[in-house]
């Protein structure tokens, strides 16, 4: 394919991807009620039962705050289509043998991704929310503004659904041979150092959420380096067997034609 060939390509990826997206939004918006007070749940369990409201204070601050979750669920529910798009953009790049992968990458992928964002709503935000809830006293009262806490925890729901995709994108480098285990486990200590770095930088400038998010990056550090290990046994596994049965069929080939050979010149 030419680059305008790519470009175009790309375009229509694209288009076939947000039109995914635009359209399960849509079918969320039907149901944003029931989205918004599944989504506050975790922070009125944490909240005094006297004070189970949030408040807003402009006209259209509740409605763009439905859109917002209905983008977003849309963007979750419509994740098959979106990496089947990428990868029907990817796949011409391939060999024919690695084209197999569409499916698996497509399930796995979406799977993570909505067990990244399953892990957040479950685990970080009631933990999360009963620590800041925890500054308050009879001076101080919380009074969660909507559109906060809405930009909030979709924010971190996106940040755990993206970085659950690391050991899918640890598969494929080590398939292609840009990384391996042992240059992942010898550069351990600097991925550590990394990940709290982007936790530092993707959540907010508070200990408990940061280590929310660096625990399980870790562990999925721990889970890509065995994945490395699995593909770089199959690649070796794979070869030998392509060895041996090129020795296989090159053996009696190569001797008889050697005999030729010989008895050509000689004659």
């Amino acid at each position: 394919m030419s680059y305008l060939e790519h470009l175009d390509e790309l375009r229509w990826r694209l288009i076939y991807a947000l039109l995914s997206i635009f359209l399960c939004s849509i079918g969320c918006l039907a149901v944003a009620d029931s989205l918004f007070k599944l989504l506050v749940h975790p922070l009125l369990q944490a909240m005094p039962e006297q004070n189970q409201q949030l408040i807003y204070t402009s006209l259209p601050e509740a409605f763009v705050a439905y859109l917002k979750i209905s983008i977003v669920a849309g963007l979750f529910i419509s994740s098959p289509l979106v990496l089947y798009q990428i990868w029907q953009f990817i796949a011409p790049g391939l060999y024919k043998h690695e084209k197999h992968y569409a499916l698996p990458f497509v399930f796995f992928a979406s799977f993570f991704f909505i067990a990244g964002g399953l892990f957040c709503f479950l685990f970080v935000f009631p933990w999360g929310f009963r620590f800041f809830l925890s500054f308050s006293n009879e001076y101080i009262v919380a009074l969660p503004k909507m559109s906060e806490y809405i930009s909030f925890s979709l924010k971190m729901l996106l940040v755990f659904g993206l970085v659950f995709q690391l050991p899918i994108l640890t598969f494929f480098l080590t398939k292609i041979g840009i990384i391996t285990s042992s240059m992942m486990v010898k550069n351990r200590k600097y991925v550590i150092l990394i990940i709290f770095v982007l936790a530092a930088v993707l959540t907010p400038p508070d200990v408990i959420t940061q280590i929310m998010l660096a625990l399980p990056l870790i562990l999925l550090t721990e889970l890509s380096i065995i994945i490395a290990k699995i593909v770089e046994r199959h690649k070796g596994n794979l070869q030998s067997e392509l060895d041996t049965e090129h020795e296989t069929n090159s053996g009696p080939e190569s001797d008889s034609k050697s005999e030729n050979s010989n008895s050509g010149i000689n004659k």
